[in-house]
């Protein structure tokens, strides 16, 4: 069985069966790296610490200190994942803890070394890895990095490292830390860009196929009902006087009733004939554009299952969580058992609000799977809505 993450660990199918690669990992890549620069100044200024006090003292609470702040940076960037670029200001309230955090041990280590630079460079991290309006990140960053410089400087004059220390060693760190932390936000910046472009473009897709089969049904439907509505007048004119002409008139009109119904039909098929596998894939993607967490599960095998009863339960059930999920995440399963093919489709609901579905919706998928011979249940508990579709394998459609 194959499982389908945000991040998929082999290539895709072709017919993009497996969907793109989440960004989650990315962020998570952007944390690390920023952690791994503050980890690195941690314990370099450690080391510093054991030269100013062999005891050990000064070097414990800078060692220890330095790991509780770089812990307390992870707020912040936790912060800046869920807050840039929606607003126009820094919510302070909220990152008050990170804020005292890196003033204490800035201020406390600071004094116990005798830097300055050690004072400063929690605070500056702090307000670096805040999300900023847009264009006021480079003036925090250059003002921090000239900060960060200059004090290593009046710290490089001073007594304050007192073990050998090369001047330009802090130097170096000034300018690494503002730099290389907004650096990798940036990166973070342009992905986020990146795939929300992609989201955007997934409904474009969406709304121009649907735009597509509009103009299909209509120009299908439009053509064939004219011509039905102007054989039945005929025929209205014509019986009074000529009745054979009328019913030559109804029996082409009953003939154009049928090619109607034909066109209709060789249209849904064309938009039914796509595999399974790739109907979940496109139905998980609606809803990853939606704004939907969704994780999905596709069997090896799911293109043998009767395509012609579970693709329309798959686009209708899709839609149902579109038009009525409300919530945050959603789970999508093919799975093959002995003798049936099992699909389930699941959403969690927002407590404390009744959202109606629609019952017209789920009795067309109950009457289209008991006419395959198959079970619907549909289960709903307060925070979760969940439809499950069993279907007999071996049938003519899976075939």
């Amino acid at each position: 069985m194959t499982r389908i993450a945000p991040a998929p660990a082999f290539e895709p199918a072709p017919g993009s069966r497996q969907l793109a690669r989440g960004i989650t990992a990315t962020w998570w890549y952007t944390v690390s790296a920023v952690l791994f620069i503050e980890l690195m100044l941690v314990v370099a200024w450690t080391g510093i610490a054991a030269a100013v006090d062999v005891r050990g003292g000064t070097m414990l609470f800078v060692g220890v200190g330095g790991l509780v702040w770089c812990a307390s940076t992870v707020m912040l960037l936790l912060d800046y994942r869920h807050h840039a670029g929606v607003g126009t200001g820094v919510a302070w309230g909220r990152l008050a803890v990170p804020l005292l955090i890196a003033v204490g041990y800035g201020v406390i280590g600071g004094l116990l070394v005798g830097s300055w630079q050690l004072a400063a460079m929690p605070v500056v991290q702090f307000f670096v890895l805040l999300s900023w309006p847009r264009g006021v990140r480079v003036r925090v960053v250059v003002a921090a990095t000239v900060s960060l410089v200059a004090l290593a400087v009046v710290d490089s004059t001073g007594v304050g490292f007192g073990g050998g220390i090369p001047w330009w060693v802090p130097i170096i760190y000034g300018v690494m830390l503002p730099g290389m932390s907004v650096s990798s936000l940036w990166w973070w910046d342009v992905l986020v860009t990146l795939d929300r472009a992609r989201a955007s473009e997934a409904k474009l897709a969406a709304t121009q196929e649907r735009l597509r089969v509009a103009t299909d049904v209509h120009d299908l439907q439009g053509h064939h009902l004219q011509v039905i509505a102007l054989q039945l007048e005929l025929a209205e004119r014509l019986l009074p006087t000529d009745p054979d002409a009328g019913m030559e008139q109804l029996r082409a009109a009953r003939v154009s009733v049928d090619e109607a119904r034909q066109g209709t039909r060789d249209l849904a098929t064309r938009f039914r004939s796509v595999p399974l596998g790739d109907e979940l894939a496109n139905a998980r993607d609606l809803l990853t554009a939606a704004g939907l967490e969704v994780h999905a599960e596709i069997d090896a095998d799911a293109d043998s299952a009767p395509a012609s009863a579970l693709g329309p339960v798959i686009r209708e059930t899709t839609t149902n969580v579109l038009r009525h999920g409300g919530g945050a995440r959603a789970r999508l399963a093919l799975t093959r058992t002995a003798d049936a093919w099992r699909y389930e489709i699941a959403n969690d609901l927002i407590a404390g609000v009744e959202v109606e579905h629609d019952g017209s919706g789920l009795e067309g998928v109950r009457r289209r799977i008991e006419e395959a011979h198959g079970s619907l249940d549909v289960r709903r508990d307060a925070a979760e809505f969940v439809v499950v579709v069993t279907v007999p394998a071996g049938t003519e459609d899976a075939r």
